[in-house]
């Protein structure tokens, strides 16, 4: 029990990401939807000569490079922890959280803990990468003749691996929550997951953004099409 609930916060992570995309495609997510803003941001760049484009991408890569250095932070902090280890286990006994351990499992916990920061810190430094591709590859644009439809699906899908990857790293941040509930005991790591995994649905699925978003992306769908914005018009 106790290996399965240390290991129950990265069990529902890798779930997380494999099991989501299945469901995005009987009902798009917050996320698909914003890849259509993202395919027409491309296609406006590319008919516009501005640096408002590279102010919003600079804004994204601070965002993630933010996030990546408090990575490395969290990480350098679980590998102070297990140079103390006889500390820890004294703060636990005097909180008497009920929960007791040997000091083996809280060091395999501890390792948990870090395999999750450390997932966190590749997907965002992978993202920064492929935002910083993506940067290059709008600055390539050649404002002299059309940007053809392939060329803006290229720079698109850019933009969308590292917007996938920037949700990667989050979500070990919002699961590895989990991992510290496990210090009050076992079913609150198996609570705190579910939880969790019951907010990310929320927020991706059902979330005031989500059908905000998808208003913005069929008025934008409508007004390409020469429709009216209003459907009632």
């Amino acid at each position: 029990m106790t290996l399965l609930t240390t290991l129950f916060p990265l069990i529902c992570y890798f779930a997380y990401n494999v099991f989501v995309p299945q469901i995005e495609k009987l009902r798009p997510s917050l996320s698909v939807i914003m890849n259509l803003q993202r395919r027409r941001w491309v296609a406006n760049a590319a008919i516009r000569e501005s640096p408002f484009d590279a102010i919003l991408s600079g804004n994204i890569m601070q965002s993630v490079s933010f996030l990546a250095s408090t990575a490395v932070l969290l990480i350098l902090a679980v590998f102070a922890v297990f140079g103390q280890i006889p500390a820890l286990m004294a703060s636990l006994d005097s909180l008497e959280l009920g929960a007791k351990y040997s000091v083996g499992q809280v060091q395999f916990h501890l390792a948990v803990m870090l395999t999750m920061f450390v997932l966190a810190f590749f997907a965002f430094t992978l993202s920064l990468r492929q935002f910083n591709h993506f940067c290059i590859m709008l600055g390539a644009i050649d404002h002299g003749a059309p940007t053809s439809d392939a060329e803006i699906d290229a720079i698109t899908e850019m933009n969308v691996l590292g917007a996938r990857n920037f949700n990667t790293g989050i979500r070990a941040y919002y699961f590895s929550v989990s991992t510290v509930a496990w210090f009050v005991s076992e079913w609150a790591t198996i609570v705190t997951c579910l939880l969790t995994i019951l907010v990310l649905a929320q927020r991706e699925f059902f979330s005031s953004a989500h059908r905000t978003a998808a208003s913005a992306a069929l008025v934008a769908a409508r007004r390409k099409s020469g429709l009216p914005d209003d459907p009632g018009a």
